[in-house]
């Protein structure tokens, strides 16, 4: 059994995601002229729709999809966008408010800002930044599919802590695990596993809140 991931790795793993993930959050910013109290569900259901459309591509597989590590890593990439939409939507820029958040909404790990202050120093042996390709790309399909691509390679990294992100709901997910029609499964669970991201980030994100929703 492999021993537990480090605080130390799980906090790399997540800054580097923040940086590589940051423009096209910008990217897919909401409508400015929406009102402060629907922007947090704008990005629960607008971005949602369009990240669960590549989160959900790998359930052309079926269960295959769940053998390999490209489900979770993919659909942890495209969470990691809706979290730190909301986040920029509250005003959260410090790196690590940015990096608890992520750690606790895809995770379910308690990493308090405090512990994760220390560990952003770079020391030997964190991964590089051409190990990881985290260069801003160009707008467009393109380059919204190679930032999910090398997002989700990133995470590869701690693949074995993925599994405790949201989830859609259990039908869905049943009905994913079927080949080819399973992306219709796959797309309801994580349009859905979207949302509850959002809603999660959103709460953590009120006033006296900064504890476990789950």
């Amino acid at each position: 059994m492999a021993p537990p991931l480090s605080d130390a790795v799980v906090v790399d793993v997540l800054r580097r995601l923040d940086r590589l993930t940051a423009p096209l959050v910008r990217r897919l910013a909401r409508p400015p002229e929406l009102p402060t109290t629907q922007r947090d569900a704008w990005w629960a259901e607008q971005a949602a729709q369009v990240g669960a459309v590549a989160s959900s591509l790998p359930r052309v597989a079926g269960r295959l999809a769940d053998l390999l590590p490209l489900q979770n890593t993919v659909g942890t990439a495209v969470q990691s966008l809706v979290v730190l939409g909301v986040a920029n939507e509250h005003g959260v820029t410090d790196p690590a408010e940015r990096v608890s958040l992520l750690s606790e909404v895809l995770l379910d790990r308690d990493l308090p800002p405090g512990r994760v202050r220390p560990l952003l120093e770079r020391v030997r042996g964190a991964y590089t930044e051409t190990a990881i390709g985290a260069k801003e790309e160009r707008a467009g399909l393109r380059g919204v599919v190679r930032t999910i691509w090398r997002a989700s390679r990133l995470l590869g990294r701690i693949d074995e802590a993925l599994d405790a992100r949201p989830k859609g709901r259990i039908g869905a997910r049943a009905l994913a695990q079927l080949p080819v029609v399973g992306v219709l499964g796959g797309y309801a669970a994580e349009r859905e596993a979207l949302r509850r991201a959002a809603r999660m980030t959103a709460e953590l994100l009120e006033p006296g809140r900064r504890v476990s929703v789950r």
